[in-house]
């Protein structure tokens, strides 16, 4: 168990730091634009009547395929890379956004650290299945684990998607997330 645990932190510290690098992208003008004009539609699209359901949704696919086996660890360092170029491009367009350091939006908000946890939680379940794989020992002992900690990823990530919509919806979250003026 204290492997486990051990894991856990070096697989958030993984993420966080890919996340770190993602954010201090040098990002221009017109590719945050574009970037944010997709990110936007993105946002649109999961904007319904069960907005947090969808953002759960969303995230739950990203972090399922973050369990595959090897494979779930480059798509985490990539998923936490692409999370923090988001933040670097929102950066670029809303200079208050600058002055926050980006980490802090993980770790300060209640969505932030589900997520994070549910992140590192299944990439590093991902290195534990990789490396029974290499020892070739018995598949059948990671099943209970396995579920059990895919159950608790996706309750993290309902919980999460539901609290981040709410302050989306509730505080604001519009003025951090502008829609690029796509006339210059």
């Amino acid at each position: 168990m204290k492997k486990r645990i051990l894991l856990f932190f070096v697989f958030l510290g993984i993420f966080s730091t890919s996340f770190s690098l993602g954010a201090e992208t040098s990002v221009s003008e017109e590719e945050a634009k574009m970037f944010l004009d997709e990110f936007n539609k993105l946002l649109d699209s999961l904007k319904g009547e069960n907005f947090g359901f969808e953002i759960f949704l969303h995230n739950t696919q990203i972090a399922l395929a973050m369990f595959i086996p090897g494979f779930g660890i480059g798509w985490g360092i990539f998923t936490a890379f692409s999370t923090g170029f988001a933040f670097a491009a929102l950066s670029t367009t809303t200079p208050l956004l600058g002055q926050i350091p980006p980490l802090a939006l993980i770790f300060t908000t209640p969505f932030g650290l589900m997520e994070l946890a549910a992140y590192s939680l299944a990439t590093s379940r991902s290195f534990i299945l990789i490396i029974a794989l290499f020892k070739k020992t018995s598949l059948k002992q990671q099943w209970k684990p396995l579920v059990i900690e895919i159950g608790i990823v996706v309750g993290l990530l309902l919980a999460g998607g539901i609290i981040e919509a709410y302050m989306i919806e509730n505080f604001g979250g519009q003025e951090l997330l502008p829609k690029p003026d796509l006339k210059n």
